[in-house]
Order: structure tokens, then C-alpha cells, then sequence
């Protein structure tokens, strides 16, 4: 649309974006301003205040933040680090979650034990972002669900608490593709108190399929109801999900980047825990030609897969319940038994040991694994972070770990004979590691399906021009250039340089509400 001219706002220029719902597309939204910016010449940082996700990752200087927050860094072309994703909250049971500040884990909550604590996490929220805007010309801030949680107002830090403690103008975020988008964005102002209301600035409406020109009069009429623009319509656009944050962008049905490059596909299932985190580890499989990745519940999906895959998991124990009580448990042992292959990853990793010790997460004391490796867990109260580095398969490896299970393989079992892979252990066709993101690296990722493919009996070869890195990266500039065709960026400039627009009316019942 506009904004074609280079400009850079003062130092410090920030905004936010909420969302009617959760998975509006706030996170993507976020990062393709981010990547719009960055190539306008801006330095520019993104933040959430308070991320709930159990997709994390560990910045180069050792702190856990969402994962969402390093694709957004990586949008704008700069390291991830702790402000930037200040407070995590990683939910872990029915009711409970672990406290991450500044990626350290603090404490373990619930959703009333966690509402004391929320004051002195502001602090720390605006010291960051702050800290952030000091450093940076721009900051692009992501809320949190909906910014009209008027349940959770009193105490917010992470949509209109931050707004207003920080004086942002906020851009609304409407996913037209469920439906609804035009009451959600008025009903997301209209709920606010006068204070709030005075910050939203606009609306983005998203995932719009169809002629742009159907939607005008809903748009000009929805400016004359709330007094504020439209900043633009996004497009659909398909394959658009980049780390996304929670188990909600979790694909349904088979994902497939196209035709193989050699004879035959390779099929992939994925265990579907009901805590699932680290799922990401699996986008780069779906980014190779020829292998079909999909996410399973129950034991015929397993049938035909070459390849098992028990990924990252908040509740080892209880998802490992999970795993018996649907009868995925006994496929996965019938799949090893077959000799095809089976991958865990850390909590993946840790069922498919023989015994698990946890008095720390669940408290369930001793329960016995899959015993498909030859070792031990035992949870430790300290969480491991860390980016190891390796060889496997005769190719280098990085990754990431976050733990708090501590595998001890047994090397001299005569039942189980294994060798190392990464830092844990291979017996067989069966591999277990704690590293996630071991599977971006192109050179062991096409070797791992080289072996899977080996034992499985299949000809299938990995295509050896596809880099995830650069997949990745093309993801992040699609989401730019969503941003610079489809957004008014003349109006996010004014927003970002001179803030928050005068005379900006209040809607009932708004009108009428005060914080209590």
C-alpha cells in the first residue's frame, strides 16, 4: 500500500498488537512488521510481556524464552534474548504452570497462586521493555489472548496493563477466517474502560480470502462506529505458520512440502501428547520433499509409518499415561519391534527409557518406561539449558536443550546393546536425544532420513537443495511482505513516531465501566 519511502521513527517508537482471540495471528502479524521494518533500515526488537507456551527456546546467552519471540527476532534480523520475552508461563498440568522470569524458571503456579505475583512481574515487564526501547528505534510488542479478558483486567501485564502502563497505541488484530470479525472488533473495544479504549488506535483484519472490495462497506462502517481505521486486510497465505506458540497451529491431517526426490515417500507420525511442547522439531521435516508428516492420536495411524516420532513434552509422566491409555504405547513397541525406526525427543526420550524417577514435576515417584533404550531418568530440581553442539551420523549438529530429566544410559546391557547418538543413545532402530532443533542442521537431518529410510526398505531419497534455514527465512519475508502490500504503513509510521492519536471517542458500554 503506502509507506514506500524509507523513514525511522525517534528512538523508542512502539506499538502493540492485540487480538480479538488467541491465534488471530497476533504472533505472525508481529513478526512480519518486524521483518517490514528491518528492511526500511530500522533497528527494531519484538516483546511479549507474558507468553503462555510450552514452545520454547534457549537464547545464545543461556535464558529460556518463547519460541514465538525468536522467530520474531529473527524477522528482525537480530539475536533473541531474555527482555524480549520477559515472563513464561509453561502450563504443565490441569491447573498449574512454571514460572519463567527472564529465562529462569522461579516457581510453580496456579492460576490463582499466580495472580499475587503479577505486580512485581510488571516491574520487571517495563524495566525490559524499556531496556528494549532504549536500544532500539522500534519495538513491536505482541499481546496476549485477548486484550479484553475483563476477567483478568485488574491485575493484566500483557495486553492493555502494558498499554496503558507504558503509554503504546495498540493496532487490533481480527481473524476474518473463523467468522465473526466484525463484532469481535468492535466488542473488543466497546468492553474496554475509557482509559483503554483511548490506546486502540485501529484494526488489521486477517486471513481474508476473496475480493478485498466485498469487505468496504463493513470496514467504512466500522470506522463510523468506532471513530478508527482499518489498517489493512491481510490475505490468506498458506504455509504462513513460522514456531508457533501453542498446540492450537499444530497441523491437522498430513503436511507435505511436495513430490519426493527419489522413488518413494517416507511417512512420518507424530505422537499428538496432550502437553505437547517443542513441537517445531518436526517443521523441518515437513520443509523436506517426499515426507509426510502427520500428527497421531491413535494406534492405526501409526500403521504405516516408517518413522515414530515421541516429541518434547511438559508432563513425561502423565503424557506417557496418556500414551498407554490410547494403545499408542503398545504400537510404538510393536513399531520398534518391527525394526522401523522410533525418535524421542526429551520428554520423548525420557518414556523411552526403562525407568523414570520424577519427584519433581509429577511427583509419582518411580514408573516404568517403554524400555525401548537401555537407561534411566531421573528428574533433577535445576532445569538444564543449553545449545550443545555434536557429530552424528558422521555430521556436525547443533541444538538446544531444556530439561529437567537426567538420562543415564546403561552402555553394558546385553538386552538393549546401544551406542551413543547426539547425547543420548541409539539400540537399533530405536534413538533417543535431548536436543531439540538437531533436525534444522540439512546435513544430519538428510543422513537421519537417509538411516530411517534404510531400515524402513524404502527408496527415498532427500532432495540435497533443501535448506531450512532458507525456508525459514522465506516464511519471515512473505510475512514482510504482507505488511508492505496490505497494511497502511503510512499510518503505522504515524503511530510509531508520534504515538498514540488524539480524540480518539469511547464506545458503550465502555463508557460506562471504571477499573474496579
Amino acid at each position: 500500500m503506502s509507506g514506500t519511502v524509507a523513514r525511522r521513527p525517534a528512538s523508542g517508537g512502539a506499538l502493540l498488537v492485540a487480538g480479538t482471540t488467541s491465534d488471530a495471528g497476533k504472533s505472525l502479524v508481529t513478526a512480519g512488521i518486524c521483518r517490514w521494518l528491518v528492511r526500511q533500515g530500522v533497528s527494531v526488537a519484538p516483546f511479549k510481556a507474558q507468553n503462555m507456551s510450552n514452545n520454547s527456546m534457549v537464547t545464545p546467552d543461556g535464558a529460556e524464552i518463547g519460541r514465538a519471540q525468536v522467530m520474531q527476532a529473527a524477522a528482525a534480523r537480530v539475536e533473541p534474548e531474555a527482555a524480549m520475552n520477559p515472563v513464561l508461563l509453561k502450563p504443565g498440568g490441569e491447573d498449574s504452570s512454571q514460572v519463567v522470569v527472564l529465562g529462569r524458571a522461579v516457581a510453580d503456579v496456579t492460576a490463582l497462586s499466580y495472580r499475587p505475583m503479577k505486580a512485581a512481574l510488571l516491574e520487571q515487564v517495563l524495566a525490559s521493555l524499556e531496556g528494549l526501547r532504549a536500544r532500539f528505534d522500534v519495538v513491536v510488542c505482541e499481546g496476549a489472548g485477548s486484550p479484553t479478558e475483563i476477567n483478568l483486567r485488574a491485575d493484566d501485564i500483557a495486553n492493555m496493563g502494558l498499554a496503558t502502563a507504558a503509554g503504546l497505541p495498540v493496532v487490533v488484530v481480527g481473524d476474518i477466517d473463523r467468522g465473526g470479525v466484525f463484532p469481535a472488533l468492535y466488542g473488543t473495544v466497546a468492553l474496554m474502560p475509557p482509559a483503554d479504549q483511548r490506546l486502540v488506535a485501529g484494526f488489521l483484519v486477517n486471513k481474508f480470502r476473496g475480493d478485498v472490495r466485498l469487505l468496504a462497506p463493513g470496514l467504512d462502517r466500522l470506522t463510523a462506529l468506532t471513530g478508527r481505521p482499518t489498517l489493512g486486510v491481510l490475505p490468506w497465505l498458506a504455509g504462513a505458520a513460522v514456531d508457533v506458540e501453542d498446540s492450537l497451529g499444530v497441523p491437522t491431517g498430513v503436511s507435505s512440502a511436495g513430490p519426493p526426490h527419489g522413488e518413494e515417500v517416507l511417512r512420518v507420525a507424530v505422537a499428538r501428547l496432550p502437553r505437547l511442547s517443542n513441537f517445531t522439531d518436526l517443521d523441518a521435516l515437513a520443509a523436506e520433499p517426499g515426507v509426510l508428516v502427520r500428527y497421531a492420536t491413535t494406534p492405526e495411524e501409526l500403521a504405516d509409518a516408517d518413522l515414530v516420532v515421541l516429541p518434547g513434552t511438559r508432563a513425561t509422566v502423565a503424557d506417557l499415561g496418556w500414551l498407554r491409555a490410547t494403545g499408542l504405547a503398545d504400537a510404538v513397541v510393536r513399531h520398534a519391534a518391527s525394526g522401523r525406526a522410533v525418535l524421542g525427543v526429551c520428554g520423548g526420550h525420557q518414556m523411552l527409557a526403562r525407568t523414570i524417577t520424577d519427584d519433581v514435576e509429577s511427583r509419582a515417584g518411580t514408573v516404568p518406561g517403554l524400555g525401548l533404550l537401555p537407561a534411566d531418568v531421573r528428574f533433577a530440581p535445576e532445569k538444564t539449558l543449553g545449545r550443545p553442539v555434536g557429530t552424528a551420523l558422521g555430521q556436525p549438529v547443533r541444538g538446544y536443550e531444556i530439561h529437567h530429566g537426567v538420562v543415564t544410559v546403561d552402555w553394558l546391557s546385553s538386552d538393549l546393546p546401544a551406542e551413543p547418538f547426539l547425547d543420548g543413545a541409539r539400540a537399533g532402530s530405536v534413538f533417543g536425544t535431548t536436543w531439540h532443533g538437531a533436525l534444522e542442521g540439512d546435513g544430519f537431518r538428510r543422513a537421519f532420513l537417509a538411516e530411517v529410510a534404510r531400515v524402513a526398505g524404502r527408496r527415498f531419497v532427500a532432495a540435497p537443495d533443501t535448506e531450512f534455514a532458507a525456508v525459514r527465512e522465506r516464511r519471515l519475508d512473505a510475512l514482510g511482505d504482507l505488511v508492505a502490500e496490505h497494511a497502511d504503513t503510512d499510518a503505522l509510521w504515524r503511530l510509531l513516531e508520534d504515538g498514540v492519536p488524539d480524540g480518539l471517542p469511547v464506545l458503550p458500554p465502555g463508557d460506562a465501566l471504571r477499573p474496579r
